[in-house]
């Protein structure tokens, strides 16, 4: 999402802010928990697709279930080679891409968060999960973590991406869509003109939860964003550089009106990639490279 640059000399991202031993925090302490309540007043009224929200990929992968099955987002071959044990192990090592649960994203200040979600075929509920190669948490548990942070933190806004879905037919759609009714009831912001939404007008109306949903399911809830509101241009490369341009392409492309954003600032590993760094992991082979690639976006 594009940046209002004013803003990131007043707002200090990097930082988790916790209480001086006297409770308090001092004139210049800017809390990332609450960042958006901390930015400054003439910015409550900009449009939230002109303001640059930090967000996270694979959000809720940061723990998944080497013992679970694997997920029906993988191919008939690795579900056969994850037969041996080993290779489920291998697996989460590439599977992980978060390091902090939501909570913790939360308090740091992310405030987009990429969900991709299943059923666990073969079982008769209807329970869904995060999924990322392998079975991460229960949705419902990961949305009351969220709420939970949301009540602590009226100002905050955050967006929900629910973009891939697998193994989960009509009443899997509709058991997920009351989960998160139930979950944050009047905290979701009905799906309206992206051009209309400012921080003053959310928190006017005390709504802290924008629902994206890359499905036609979307059309039955008047809380569900259809998902062309917020598209996710893919580098799909392992090269720092190609993705530099990429962002930066595709960012001057983006659409002046109508939709919000996301620049995906992500490497992605190909099969060579991860036959070369098997045993390191997806942290050893790309994330150190692209923390050593400094760039702002």
């Amino acid at each position: 999402m594009l940046a209002v640059r004013k803003s990131r000399r007043k707002l200090r991202m990097g930082t988790i802010c916790s209480p001086n031993p006297s409770g308090t925090k001092t004139s210049l302490e800017v809390c990332n928990a609450n960042w958006m309540a901390s930015l400054p007043p003439h910015l409550h009224h900009v449009p939230l697709s002109n303001l640059a929200i930090p967000g996270s990929h694979d959000s809720f992968s940061y723990w998944v279930d080497e013992k679970s099955p694997v997920g029906p987002d993988q191919t008939p071959a690795i579900k056969r080679l994850a037969r041996i044990s080993l290779v489920k192990k291998l697996m989460k090592k590439w599977s992980v891409t978060q390091n902090l649960t939501f909570r913790e994203q939360l308090e740091a200040g992310i405030r987009y968060f990429d969900l991709r979600v299943s059923s666990k075929p073969g079982h008769a509920d209807q329970e869904i999960y995060f999924i990322h190669g392998l079975f991460g948490i229960k949705v419902w548990d990961g949305l009351m973590e969220i709420d939970s942070f949301l009540t602590q933190h009226p100002q905050e806004i955050i967006f929900l991406d629910f973009n891939h879905f697998y193994a989960m037919d009509e009443a899997h759609h509709r058991h997920l869509v009351l989960r998160i009714q139930e979950a944050f009831g009047n905290k979701l912001c009905p799906a309206c003109s992206v051009e209309s939404i400012t921080l003053q007008t959310l928190w006017e109306k005390k709504c802290q939860v924008l629902i994206f949903y890359h499905c036609p399911f979307y059309k039955q809830y008047p809380f569900l964003w259809p998902g062309k509101k917020i598209p996710a241009p893919w580098a799909n490369t392992t090269s720092v550089r190609k993705l530099i341009l990429f962002l930066e392409t595709t960012l001057s492309e983006r659409a002046p009106r109508g939709t919000f954003h996301v620049s995906q600032a992500i490497l992605t590993p190909r099969m060579k990639t991860i036959a070369r760094g098997l045993v390191g992991g997806l942290k050893n082979t790309l994330v150190h490279r692209l923390h050593q690639s400094q760039f702002i976006l």
